[in-house]
């Protein structure tokens, strides 16, 4: 039997217009301590998915990472959200890794006024 190699990945939906949210903007960092490193940067595709996972392979270590989503630029362009300062901007996912040989699927729901995120499969 061979062993399956962990992976990171996540989605966006939109709750409030039922729909994927596409053109979401996420940075992934690796977390050790106060210590916050940017390992990846992207984009998600008109199915509010990336194009591939954040992290595979050996590059999924144990550990803690921090998923930040650009939320607020995303409410913006699609109407839901204008002026200087919004309730909901940039949203920081902080979650653990303790088997980096298993899949971490991190998605987020939005609307302008709430999120809600949970370990998916």
């Amino acid at each position: 039997m061979v062993a399956q190699s962990g992976r990171l990945s996540t989605h966006v939906l939109d709750t409030a217009l039922g729909k994927p949210a596409a053109g979401v903007r996420i940075l992934l960092y690796r977390v050790s301590g106060n210590s916050h490193r940017k390992i990846a940067e992207v984009t998600t595709n008109a199915d509010g998915r990336t194009d591939a996972p954040l992290l595979q392979g050996d590059a999924l270590q144990s550990g803690q990472y921090e998923l930040v989503f650009c939320a607020g630029a995303y409410l913006r362009e699609t109407g839901q959200a204008s002026g200087e300062v919004l309730f909901l901007d940039e949203i920081p996912i902080r979650f653990g890794v303790p088997d980096a040989g298993a899949h971490y699927h991190v998605p987020l729901l939005i609307s302008p006024f709430a999120y809600s995120t949970y370990r998916g499969s």
